[in-house]
């Protein structure tokens, strides 16, 4: 196995300047890295991560805590966080917290344990103080899909409450005027504004919020079907149901159709995220896009460019806007 010594020789430069390169030292010019990692590829030489960690009190290791590992939503979230990582040479090390606050709080004293340069969070239920308790100790966090106003600047965000104005209101400007709802579990802040959204386009219409048209669910598919089911039996005449996530609008729709319900038209429902399934429902889920891809990419950017001292030529974007996706499962109310 090649040594740094033989690195050195067949590179022409100092032992320093070789560790300097393998380190990411940024005071090594273009031209002598080439030739440092020329002389690696033809000896076949790999830099031993332990001394190169110690070396640069880097691990070059991000840790990211997600709710869930399963679902397109944070699917998407992950992957595109680690392939952003990966093509920086970074590798992301994941775990899950399950939106309790305890299981969060182990989640991330592990990523700390494995010395991650930095933390990615999309952390639903520890606490602000506990948050900023990490920032006390030189531990650099980048939150995801949460607001704290105090930490505006480390938080990365949909306008939910737009998102959950635009669903409504895109079943408003159909001429429905029952509208029910399946919100998501009401201790999430998302949830929170997306229901907020919602109340703000009934008012709007001038259309009262009923709660025998509300059903509080969970973001998983079996609320969606339990939620429809609910709402049926306390209020038969909503001719427009808006779902917190996709998810539950996937559940709702198959409720909807072994009730004999036809699809927008009988019954015309309206999701949230755009996941990729959305598009191969039947009929086609009218959703409200939420780019957690993107958003991902900038929480990977925020670290690359704090952490890692990486040119970014994107620039910083901590609130991201909904956008509305029509599709099939949205027609016109009927008049009776």
């Amino acid at each position: 196995m090649a040594t740094i010594y033989e690195v050195s020789k067949a590179a022409g430069v100092s032992l320093a300047t070789v560790s300097r390169v393998i380190n990411g030292n940024a005071r090594v010019s273009e031209r002598t890295k080439e030739k440092v990692h020329k002389a690696m590829a033809e000896l076949g030489y790999k830099p031993n991560a332990i001394a190169q960690s110690l070396a640069s009190n880097r691990t070059n290791s991000v840790g990211l805590l997600v709710s869930e590992l399963h679902g397109s939503f944070f699917g998407d979230m992950m992957s595109s966080i680690e392939s952003m990582l990966r093509d920086a040479g970074k590798h992301v090390v994941i775990t899950a917290g399950h939106s309790e606050a305890e299981k969060e709080k182990q989640a991330i004293e592990f990523l700390i344990s494995r010395r991650c340069d930095a933390l990615i969070l999309n952390a639903e239920a520890v606490s602000e103080d506990y948050l900023k308790s990490l920032l006390d100790k030189n531990i650099e966090i980048i939150l995801i899909n949460r607001n704290i106003e105090s930490l505006k600047e480390r938080c990365i965000v949909l306008d939910n409450q737009l998102g959950g104005y635009l669903a409504t209101k895109a079943a408003v400007d159909q001429g429905h005027r029952n509208i029910a709802y399946i919100s998501g579990p009401h201790f999430k802040e998302d949830a929170q504004q997306r229901l907020a959204g919602h109340k703000q386009a009934l008012k709007e219409a001038g259309i009262s919020f009923e709660s025998s048209a509300y059903f509080e669910g969970s973001y998983h598919e079996s609320e969606g079907y339990e939620g429809f089911n609910n709402l049926i039996k306390h209020n038969d005449s909503f001719t427009a149901l808006v779902c917190a996530n996709d998810e539950m609008a996937s559940g709702a729709m198959t409720a909807a159709r072994e009730h004999g319900l036809s699809i927008p038209d009988d019954l015309s429902i309206i999701g949230f995220d755009n996941v990729l399934f959305a598009r191969y429902l039947y009929p086609k889920l009218t959703t409200v896009d939420n780019p957690i891809a993107k958003m991902g990419e900038m929480a990977a950017n925020w670290v690359l460019s704090n952490i890692y001292n990486t040119k970014i030529a994107t620039p910083m974007n901590h609130l991201f806007k909904p956008e509305l996706v029509i599709r099939d499962s949205l027609g016109a109310v009927h008049a009776d």
